[in-house]
């Protein structure tokens, strides 16, 4: 074991993230903070209490933080943060409502983990998540590099599922991409996914092709119309813990991850979802996978749409 995870914000997700971190037994320690007195020091008592019974020796710790800072110097020595905090989306709630409420909660936290955990690498997963981690990179300071919004991850496990059940074949025999944005500016690619080795379009009509790459793009809403009261915290959660372990593992494993882009695909300067090779310092390089000429035109639409949205947030 080896390296320091911390989490911010003891919600569904991050403390989901915080368990799943833990048990995968890759680190000496894993942090949860959170603004409500003692929410993430029971948390981590409980998850701690695990160990016996699950077996495994990670070190979980809970501190409770305050809005002028107090606390946050738990982060200290933190190899990877992943801020998790701010409000979930509810049904009904327009995107705007839910920028404007997470972007004060993204500044404040990026703000402390700038001061507190300046090596880190910061994987984001606060929606709106393109525009928030592009508002985390600008307030911590960052290399680009060392700032990812987690997306691409969960989006591709979703297409997979839904692929497989529409198929009725395992999830295992089943290969996906979606680049573009967490949410309405998604990407599937059906041309890079395969189903035992076959191009998708060889085994789904395009009818059922379509409706399948929509279920995906609204796969958030679908989950928060069904809960009413919270949203989707274990495809997510597990998301961000294969990102952190590969970066804290400095494996050099290639995820789909919300990266900024240098003209990659024709693109620059803006966060958006692409595969990209993850390390100790974070993102080592952008993978360009070929497209066909239709999914180039709706990435680099994409990523218009994304860029007026993340500059907007200046």
């Amino acid at each position: 074991m080896a390296g320091k995870v911390s989490v911010i914000g003891a919600g569904a997700y991050g403390a989901m993230t915080a368990h799943r971190l833990a048990e995968c037994d890759a680190f000496d320690t894993v942090v949860l903070t959170d603004v409500v007195e003692g929410r993430a020091e029971g948390l981590a008592l409980d998850i701690g209490q695990c160990r016996p019974i699950v077996g495994f020796e990670t070190h979980v710790v809970g501190r409770t933080t305050g809005r002028d800072g107090d606390g946050y110097d738990v982060l200290a020595g933190s190899d990877v943060v992943v801020l998790a905090a701010g409000v979930p989306r509810t049904p009904g709630m327009g995107r705007q409502e839910l920028l404007e409420t997470n972007a004060g909660v993204v500044r404040a936290a990026a703000a402390q983990i700038a001061r507190y955990a300046a090596d880190a690498v910061l994987i984001v997963v606060t929606n709106p998540l393109d525009e928030m981690t592009a508002l985390a990179q600008r307030v911590t300071g960052f290399p680009h590099a060392r700032v990812i919004g987690q997306g691409g991850v969960l989006d591709s496990a979703r297409f997979t599922t839904f692929v497989a059940d529409e198929l009725g074949v395992p999830v295992s025999s089943v290969r996906t991409l979606t680049l573009g944005s967490h949410g309405d500016a998604m990407v599937p690619v059906p041309s890079r996914s395969t189903v035992d080795g076959r191009p998708l379009a060889e085994v789904l009509d395009p009818d059922a092709l379509d409706a399948v790459a929509e279920r995906t793009r609204t796969g958030g809403g679908e989950i928060v119309a069904l809960l009413k009261t919270g949203s989707a915290s274990h495809a997510p959660s597990a998301a961000a813990a294969a990102m952190a372990r590969a970066i804290v593992g400095d494996t050099g494993t290639v995820l789909p991850v919300c990266a900024w882009l240098t003209g990659e695909y024709g693109i620059s300067d803006v966060y958006l979802g692409v595969p990209a090779e993850l390390g100790a310092g974070g993102v080592r390089r952008i993978v360009t996978a070929p497209l066909t000429e239709s999914e180039l035109a709706a990435l680099t639409e994409a990523a218009d749409t994304v860029r007026a949205r993340q500059e907007n947030l200046r």
